[in-house]
């Protein structure tokens, strides 16, 4: 088994400018325009964190521009 299939290994949700997710190995830094996102767990819980909070997997521009989405300067 490699390290990446191991149980053990620990992952954090991260998220980028457009409000999209994915998981990165909870030992190194998100790479360049990710942020960490959540708590550092497993991999399943970190998929099933982002199942639950990226509803819409619409980039957040394209959600700005439809009128459905907050400002990108605000909140962050």
């Amino acid at each position: 088994m490699t390290g990446e299939q191991t149980p053990e290994r620990l992952y954090r949700p991260v998220v980028n400018d457009e409000e999209q997710y994915s998981i990165w190995p909870a030992d190194q830094q998100p790479p360049a325009g990710w942020r960490a996102a959540g708590e550092a767990a497993p991999k399943q819980d970190c998929l099933a964190y982002i199942d639950e909070v990226w509803t819409d997997m619409r980039p957040l521009s394209l959600r700005i521009a439809m009128g459905q989405g907050q400002d990108p300067g605000e909140a962050r």
